[in-house]
């Protein structure tokens, strides 16, 4: 508590602030307001005490800490209602160097790891309280409750104006910690793009915060925006950056992803972990792209086979690059794991190799593709069936007849009988190079 002397030389100093408009209340009024405001400064402490337990009582986060916490968050609030008390007795403004004590705790709440949310919340109880003990020491004369009710605005004013450079300083420091988080993403990424896992220091921290090891199983994934219905500019980082957060998002395994930004590309690099398999990765980065894409980003996405150590990391980059390739203009995924070596290169194939298609081939192709691939099915049936027409026609769902007769169809067209090896397979060429130059939703 202070002295009578402290107190006399307080009130002094807040009587002395530059004062707008006090003059307009009437003397009555202004005594009723130094009345209230220096019964409040006289419990001042008790009443900061009351808002650090109201405090710890309504804010989740701070009822989880020491009393060298709250010892702290005491220090903050009385020193806010002391200058609050000077700002309210004088109706003067604060200026931002007043805040530095505040900008300070900002940090150090911030810095802890408290929300943004949490610290604006123990302002509401910090202004709820003060609003209380004002209207607790002015008591129920009407002049009393005049004189309390022109303190709302001032009060009001000050809340807002501490609280705005609160969250300011919260956000500095947030685009400082993300900056220094994405620097030591890029830098990591960069090491093992070079073959190598980093053995010490920060680095090797963060590797090892991604279950990131120098034998680790791992892909890789490169993302592209390829259309963006929101924005239209795709040349902007909002859609990377959008893409890299809901990458990282965890999937059907533990732990965090590793996933960076880059030459207007994302990267990310996740690791196989115990249980899963490539089919699990590429399944949940196919669910990243179509939710990404029901939201109006429509992504294109190469993804590796898996690399067995941070030394095949290169090589599992330069093959995310080149399933990349074989996306449609439209986006989708690409996902080597799940094609075949016959698959692969029939959708690497260029224009040279469609060429070579026999016309009439292409022309069958085309014209059934309009009539709902019946044809197509039917060779591919027949080729899965190791050319037991009878088990192709039941995968088909068809008769055995129905079967045989478009197998003699494709023949008349084209001149390639289905039953010799050696034609079954340019048909299926065929077949894979029409699909793989089409312009579809999805390259699976």
């Amino acid at each position: 508590m202070l002295t009578a002397h402290e107190r006399t030389a307080t009130i002094g100093a807040m009587s002395r602030g530059a004062a707008l408009g006090a003059s307009q209340l009437a003397e009555q009024l202004r005594r009723e307001r130094w009345r209230i405001l220096h019964a409040v400064h006289d419990r001042v402490e008790e009443v900061a005490e009351t808002a650090v337990e109201v405090m710890r009582a309504e804010i989740p986060s701070y009822a989880l800490q020491d009393e060298r916490f709250f010892d702290d968050v005491r220090a903050q609030v009385l020193e806010h209602y002391r200058m609050q008390l000077a700002a309210l007795a004088g109706d003067r403004d604060i200026a931002p160097e007043d805040l530095v004590f505040s900008r300070a705790a900002a940090m150090r709440r911030a810095r802890a790891g408290f929300a943004l949310e949490d610290w604006i919340s123990a302002f509401r109880v910090g202004r709820q309280v003060m609003w209380d003990a004002l209207l607790d020491c002015a008591g129920t004369s009407a002049e009393a409750q005049q004189a309390a009710l022109s303190l709302v605005t001032p009060l009001m004013r000050y809340v807002d104006f501490a609280s705005t450079h609160a969250a300011q300083a919260y956000v500095e420091y947030q685009q400082h910690v993300v900056a220094d988080a994405d620097r030591e993403r890029r830098d990591l990424l960069e090491q093992l793009l070079a073959g190598v896992a980093p053995a010490r220091g920060g680095l090797f921290a963060a590797a090892q915060a991604y279950g990131i090891g120098p034998r680790s199983p791992m892909m890789a994934v490169v993302a592209e925006c390829v259309g963006d219905t929101r924005t239209g500019d795709l040349a902007s980082a909002e859609y990377g950056y959008a893409t890299s957060a809901s990458i990282s998002v965890a999937g059907p395994w533990a732990g965090r992803t590793l996933v960076v930004v880059r030459h207007g590309e994302v990267v990310a690099v996740p690791v196989v972990r115990a249980g899963m398999d490539a089919q699990d990765i590429c399944d949940h980065f196919e669910a990243v792209q179509r939710r990404l894409a029901r939201e109006g980003t429509m992504l294109a996405m190469g993804i590796s086979t898996v690399a067995r150590g941070a030394s095949e990391l290169p090589r599992a980059y330069g093959e995310a690059r080149a399933a990349l390739d074989l996306v449609p203009g439209g986006g989708g995924v690409a996902a080597l794991p799940r094609l075949s070596p016959f698959d692969y290169l029939a959708l690497r194939a260029d224009d040279l190799a469609r060429q070579l298609v026999d016309p009439r081939v292409r022309a069958l192709l085309e014209e059934d593709r309009g009539r709902g691939d019946t044809l197509a099915a039917t060779i591919r049936a027949f080729a899965e069936a190791d050319l037991n027409l009878r088990l192709a026609a039941d995968r088909l769902r068809v008769h055995h007849n129905t079967a045989h007769y478009r197998l003699r169809r494709i023949e008349e067209r084209t001149g390639r009988n289905p039953r010799r090896i050696a034609d079954l397979l340019e048909l299926l060429v065929a077949l894979a190079i029409r699909d793989g130059a089409g312009e579809g939703e999805d390259c699976q």
